[in-house]
């Protein structure tokens, strides 16, 4: 197979992996994003209206154009793109790479291209991360990795719109979620690093550097126009995509969570398991010659891939898909080594082996959870949602405490809590004084779903909420022995059947 078509196959490849996401329902996070932008109505003091959520505009308005032109699915077919794009950048990346590291056979740089074309395409459709899901990670990448590919070229030509481009898609990542700040990372470490090193002169770096910074302001510009005319106050805005974080951030170091610690270990094994772990460890070992070699791009691949393994360890949730960030970082450090391989010929052949670790991982993992399904899962959540929409009535609103948007989205029915996730509730409504009063106020939601225990997080006002499930609600089913129902009180038994053991086929037919 030529090259060229390699990187096509690859990219193809990518796409087609996303099969799982047409066999499985939304997660919650897809769920809860998906509530905010079809709830959206902004006000002054509320980014999105109803609901809560810390994620910029950008990423909702994707979930809502995805929304309005095929349905609640749709986004996941901008996702499977999201990953032929990331492989096409990826490769065009490592063209860029192998030509500065001094590959002058143009078939050789095609070849090599090809060869991190495959490996990104099997790291981002490795199913131990997330096969299924589409969200601000997936849709962010490819937009980090093609502004990668921008900023390299833009520094070879000494070209002003390349560099405007790469800017406004490093920001745009930002977009879909704060911390893939890669680009951005990426960028001003190689057009400083060329200018120190005397690669690029004073005056043309300037050139580069305010055209990157106009074209990364187009974003900002665009969502604080947005936010003044819909008429929220911009220390709205502020505190829901950068202050928040840091709230968030002290609620969870001084909160225990024993579901974070578990997910640690989860996390750490998917990245020994992809084969990133190896691909870090080769490219750290290397270091040294890779500096020597070509240091400019070398070291902004290693500022770039550490602040993003960084941001994952600081994360505190752990959640396998934080792994798709360091992806763009990981391709480009292959691209080097791969160049560096290239033309010196004798002593390195343990990169390929590392990529055929990272393919055979792929493939394992994507054939395990092909076989669960085969033998049958069966989604608790949204049956648990499915049951509660069969016995409500017109009208009847749920309540789902402890962060599962997936079970409120199955139900259909509004929430009149704004916190469809656990994090903003802990660190918005600590006391849970808000929970209180819809739970105790005069138009309580009808049902009440316990998806995490009430006492979870100790920390927070448990026990007023206790009381008042326990003088107005009445409990009536445990759905399959993981998430407890309450009705409100009332004469007429209430019955709910929830459907434990049929598997989720498709998308399409439940």
């Amino acid at each position: 197979m030529g090259a060229g078509r390699m990187v096509w196959a690859a990219a193809v490849v990518a796409f087609l992996a996303r099969f799982p996401s047409l066999l499985w329902p939304l997660r919650p996070d897809e769920a809860g994003f998906l509530m905010v932008a079809r709830a959206s109505q902004p006000e002054p003091d509320s980014l999105y209206g109803r609901y809560w959520v810390d994620r910029p505009p950008p990423i909702i308005w994707v979930m809502q154009a995805a929304d309005r032109l095929g349905g609640p699915y749709a986004h996941r077919l901008v996702g499977a793109l999201a990953c032929s794009l990331l492989v096409l950048a990826a490769a065009a990346a490592a063209r860029e790479v192998a030509t500065r590291a001094g590959v002058l056979d143009r078939a050789a740089v095609r070849r090599l291209s090809g060869w991190v074309a495959v490996a990104t395409a099997a790291l981002v459709s490795n199913a131990e991360i997330d096969s299924v899901g589409a969200k601000g990670e997936l849709f962010g990448i490819p937009l980090v990795m093609a502004s990668c590919w921008l900023s390299l070229r833009a520094v070879r030509r000494l070209s002003p719109p390349d560099a405007f481009l790469a800017g406004l898609l490093a920001m745009l990542a930002v977009g879909m979620k704060q911390s893939i700040v890669g680009g951005l990372v990426f960028g001003a470490v190689l057009l400083v690093g060329s200018v120190v090193a005397r690669q690029v002169g004073p005056r043309d770096a300037l050139r580069c550097a305010a055209a990157a910074g106009a074209g990364a302001a187009v974003p900002v510009v665009v969502v604080v126009a947005w936010a003044v005319g819909a008429g929220v106050r911009l220390q709205t805005l502020w505190y829901a995509v950068v202050t928040f974080r840091s709230d968030a951030s002290h609620v969870i170091a001084t909160q225990q969570s024993h579901g974070a610690t578990s997910r640690i270990s989860v996390l750490l094994l998917i990245f020994a398991g992809t084969g990133m772990l190896l691909l870090v460890g080769l490219f750290a070992v290397r270091l040294r010659s890779l500096l020597r070699h070509d240091p400019v791009p070398v070291v902004a691949i290693a500022v770039m891939l550490g602040l993003d393994l960084f941001g994952v360890a600081l994360s505190g949730s752990f959640w396998a898909p934080y792994l798709f960030v360091p992806i763009p970082g990981l391709a480009l450090a292959l691209a080097a080594l791969v160049a560096h391989d290239h033309l010196d010929r004798v002593r390195h052949r343990v990169t390929p082996v590392a990529v055929g670790f990272v393919v055979l991982s792929s493939v394992l993992a994507l054939a395990g959870w092909t076989g669960a399904w085969v033998r049958g899962r069966v989604p608790v959540e949204v049956r648990t949602g499915e049951a509660i929409a069969a016995a409500a009535w017109p009208g009847d609103r749920v309540l789902v405490y402890g962060g599962r948007a997936d079970i409120q989205w199955a139900t259909g029915a509004q929430s009149p809590y704004p916190y469809l996730w656990s994090l903003p509730m802990r660190t918005l409504d600590p006391g849970l004084e808000d929970l209180e009063e819809v739970l105790t106020g005069s138009n309580p939601p009808t049902w009440f779903v316990e998806a995490t225990y009430i006492t979870t997080w100790s920390e927070l006002g448990t026990t007023p909420i206790q009381g008042s499930l326990i003088r107005k609600y009445e409990f009536v089913e445990n759905a399959c022995g993981r998430y407890k129902i309450y009705h409100l009180n009332t004469v007429d038994p209430v019955e709910v059947d929830v459907d434990c053991s049929t598997p989720f086929r498709t998308i399409w037919g439940r």
